[in-house]
């Protein structure tokens, strides 16, 4: 099936809702009618949290498989049933299981159906990231017709590697489904903006509130542009839905021009990847006195 592009200013919504952990049917029915509402007002882009599906702070690993499932799953397939029937994208948090390994994922369907995942790379010791195992896919981009996607899940942005490196493969939005518990402030206070900004990228950050098994998730979900301009941000107790409309063609603009030949930013043409090879490896040299 050819998909032409759409124009050029795609609405976003972001849904920061209250997954109940170990109700996967009954967070589905939930996402299923936020997007039939996020349709309705408009949106070509619904962005869930990190683990909307399951819930996130598991006990063992025993009892976080019982939440996973494959990709294409019972949980997409119904979800990418209501994008056909409806002609939207839905990024989604979830549990993925594959030969005897588990996965956080974040899946991205639309009317085709399953269009791509992403697995969670970078671990940190909190919940479902203790029993889970290590991402082994590299970061991608999906080309759609609302632009080219790419996806990193909650602690991966405090590496800005990641999003370098899905801004470099020409990602035009940044999803970022994430659980920011009490302690993570100043990821949507300064991470996600700074991004955005030094990628000159488009970023969605969604994030979950409430309290579960004694972890509050403070909210704060965000829409920002390639400016590094919040457009939308969400409290941090209530469940809501954020929209704002973002130019995706300015994530396409890497040579910013504000006064020329007097003013300009070639924040392409200047990378010095020559530079760079420090970060590459595992062991780094100590510093010198």
């Amino acid at each position: 099936m050819v998909v032409k592009r759409m124009a050029e200013n795609v609405k976003i919504a972001a849904v920061q809702m209250n997954p109940q952990i170990l109700e996967k049917e009954r967070n589905l029915e939930r996402c299923l009618d936020s997007i039939r509402v996020a349709s309705k007002n408009g949106a070509h882009l619904i962005v869930f949290p990190e683990c909307a599906l399951t819930g996130y702070c598991f006990a063992s690993r025993e009892e976080a498989m019982t939440m996973a499932e494959p990709l294409p799953g019972w949980s997409t397939k119904a979800i990418a049933s209501l994008c056909k029937e409806l002609g939207v994208y839905v990024v989604i948090g979830l549990i993925e299981k594959s030969r005897g390994k588990m996965y956080n994922a974040a899946a991205l369907l639309g009317p085709e159906g399953l269009i791509g995942k992403h697995r969670k790379t970078h671990l940190p010791y909190l919940g479902l990231d203790r029993f889970v195992d290590r991402g082994d896919m590299p970061f991608r981009i999906y080309s759609t017709p609302i632009g080219k996607l790419g996806t990193i899940i909650c602690f991966e942005s405090r590496f800005p590697e990641t999003a370098r490196v899905l801004a470099l493969a020409g990602a035009e939005v940044i999803l970022l489904p994430t659980n920011w518990p009490e302690g993570a402030q100043s990821v949507p206070e300064f991470v996600v903006n700074t991004r955005a900004y030094e990628n000159r990228v488009n970023c969605v950050a969604v994030n979950r509130v409430g309290i579960e098994r004694g972890f509050r998730f403070i909210g704060r979900s965000k829409i920002v542009d390639t400016s590094g301009r919040t457009l939308v941000e969400g409290g941090s107790e209530r469940e809501e839905v954020l929209y704002a409309i973002l130019d995706i063609g300015s994530a396409r603009v890497k040579h910013v021009v504000i006064r020329p030949k007097e003013f300009e930013l070639p924040l392409w043409a200047e990378r010095r990847p020559e530079m760079y090879g420090a970060i590459t490896r595992r062991k780094l040299s100590p510093p010198e006195s």
